[in-house]
């Protein structure tokens, strides 16, 4: 399937934004993200407020949470429950056995976990794309390769067979078909190495279907991100989805009440919702086409990306200060210049202000 944006160097995005570095990812190691509105006042002291923050893939409007029960909050999740969320979550991402998922607190856990779990000696990862992933492995002692193309994924014949990309990925959107990953899961299992899928951003993407129907399959695991389609990422929910061995294995890595009770009843909840998803999903696709019409206006050469957010190229620093001073968070790459990533405004109010910010 022919990608969304052109592939670029094997560079990684080094997962900067311009503007600060938090503690995070694998040994302690400096990583720097999306979404930080302290180093975003520190940096324009005079911007106005309150902050815009488009520097991340998160859905503006989220699933609308509901009362919970005290029990949630006060006695420790009972297997049951956890078990039941595994069953929607299945259904959700079309796994055939709520055996094949594992539940986390959240995605990066999941990211950091499996160089641990299931080492390898060597992983190429398709880049650029989001940094933790090739991080996560290094720090386990795993030799990283970041390549191009989806082809240089395979490497030598004779080599270590481990591979990772995210589909669709992040920033540039590039995706690939089912049967594309099924060929190369195949490659991989043919050596005794790894196929890691992180499908984060797939959930409101009806035109790139999962890969859980591929499973169960000796070399495929795949990581799906709940916080982010459901724009809940302070719940801290995520799932990995494998062959059953793997599964249960990723399931006594985590240990018991791996996630948290008020976790397990909003997702288990949102997860079977499948009218939200799918208005979102409407909604989010006429919203992305309506920022590309604004990004290219203001002279912003539209890359591609995904329903959650928009990759942008241009005078990335001149554009950055700019919204910056207008109290406007984007993203900016250091491994990519030109770059810019918006995510999606969420109220009319905010749609204004990044129209007035573009055209002013």
């Amino acid at each position: 399937m022919a990608a969304v944006g052109a592939e670029q160097s094997g560079a990684g995005l080094g997962g900067a934004e311009q503007g600060g570095a938090e503690q995070g990812g694998a040994e302690g190691r400096l990583m720097e993200h999306g979404g930080r509105l302290g180093a975003a006042r520190r940096q324009f002291p005079g911007a106005p407020e309150p902050f815009l923050d488009l520097s991340t893939g998160i859905n503006p409007i989220p699933w609308p949470v509901p009362p919970l029960p005290p029990e949630a909050f006060t006695r420790l999740p009972e297997p049951e429950a956890e078990a039941a969320l595994r069953a929607v979550a299945a259904a959700a991402y079309g796994a055939a056995d709520p055996a094949m998922v594992a539940a986390a607190p959240g995605t990066q856990l999941l990211i950091q976990l499996l160089p641990r779990l299931f080492p390898q000696p060597a992983l190429r990862v398709l880049s650029p794309t989001y940094a933790e992933h090739a991080a996560c492995w290094r720090a386990a002692g795993t030799a990283v390769a970041e390549v191009a193309s989806f082809a240089a994924l395979d490497g030598p014949a004779d080599g270590p067979g481990a591979a990772l990309l995210c589909n669709p990925n992040n920033p540039d959107g590039r995706r690939y078909a089912p049967e594309e990953l099924r060929a190369l899961a195949d490659r991989m299992a043919a050596r005794g190495g790894l196929l890691v899928v992180d499908e984060a951003f797939a959930e409101l993407e009806p035109d790139t279907p999962g890969a859980a129907a591929l499973l169960p399959h000796p070399a495929l695991i795949l990581l799906r991100s709940f916080g982010k389609s459901h724009g809940l990422a302070g719940v801290r929910l995520g799932f990995a989805l494998a062959s059953p061995e793997r599964a249960a294995a990723i399931r006594a890595a985590l240990g018991p009440w791996a996630v948290s009770g008020p976790a397990l009843a909003i997702g288990r909840a949102a997860l079977a919702d499948t009218a939200w998803r799918e208005a979102a999903a409407a909604r989010l696709a006429a919203d992305s086409a309506r920022l590309d019409a604004l990004l290219a206006g203001a002279g912003l050469r539209v890359r591609g990306g995904t329903r959650l957010f928009r990759l942008a190229e241009g005078d990335a620093a001149a554009w950055h200060a700019r919204l910056g001073r207008a109290g406007i968070l984007v993203r900016r790459f250091s491994g990519q210049p030109r770059w810019l990533r918006f995510g999606l405004p969420g109220d009319a109010a905010a749609w204004a202000r990044l129209a007035a910010a573009l055209g002013g």
